[in-house]
């Protein structure tokens, strides 16, 4: 909303309540009081799951959801704006150094956390990638952000004596905080070679719109 200071000032009156009103419409104005109401944010803070491997931006699963959110046939959710914090790389001790900034910029509706994979490539110690998680997932409930987690596995060449506690990880914590889960992001994506690009790892651009689907049933609820 806009105001003219000069209609302001024709429609004040000498009389005391009147003239105090018409200060502080005045005020409001000149101090930029009267803001636009905020979209809600998504804030998406993952690794190169969420940041478009080798792909077009456009082409991302993140992208996609912000489409989605935008389209006629889910009304009421296009307010919606979807930020992506994702960076190729990142491990849980990144995303700690950078949640508190993003949190404060940006006031997000909803954290979906996608981390913790490069971790486990890195063969960090389970309770130390979970020490981190929990702390991602305490700073953004203090935020009065609702969190979407999503369960990763990674490959098994690290032993399942390691890999299965790295994946069970995800569930325990989603049942401890009573938080959202997507058990396993690349469900349906992850065990078909057509859908991985060559290193195998990250999923090629036919992949995102699964990955978005195995995300969706979790996140629609909360908006």
């Amino acid at each position: 909303m806009r105001y003219n200071l000069k209609k302001v000032s024709r429609f004040c009156s000498p009389k005391p309540l009147q003239f105090a009103i018409c200060c502080v419409l005045a005020w409001c104005v000149s101090t930029g009081a009267v803001a636009k109401p905020q979209a809600p944010v998504i804030l998406v803070v993952g690794d190169s799951l969420s940041a478009a491997h080798n792909l077009a931006a456009e082409q991302g699963w993140v992208a996609l959801l912000q489409e989605r959110l935008a389209s006629p046939q889910h009304k009421g959710l296009q307010q919606y704006q979807v930020v992506n914090a994702s960076v190729g790389g990142a491990t849980t001790s990144a995303a700690l150094q950078r949640l508190p900034s993003l949190l404060a910029e940006y006031s997000p509706a909803v954290v979906v956390l996608e981390i913790g994979g490069n971790d486990g490539l890195q063969g960090k110690p389970v309770p130390y990638i979970t020490r981190n998680l929990e702390t991602l997932i305490k700073l953004s409930k203090q935020h009065a952000a609702k969190v979407v987690l999503t369960g990763i596995r990674i490959p098994p060449n690290l032993g399942q004596r390691y890999t299965e506690p790295f994946f069970n990880q995800y569930a325990a914590l989603a049942e401890k905080y009573q938080l959202a889960l997507v058990p396993f992001l690349l469900e349906g994506v992850a065990t078909k070679p057509e859908l991985m690009q060559a290193d195998r790892i990250h999923p090629t651009a036919e992949a995102q719109p699964i990955i978005l689907d195995n995300l969706w049933p979790i996140l629609q609820p909360l908006l």
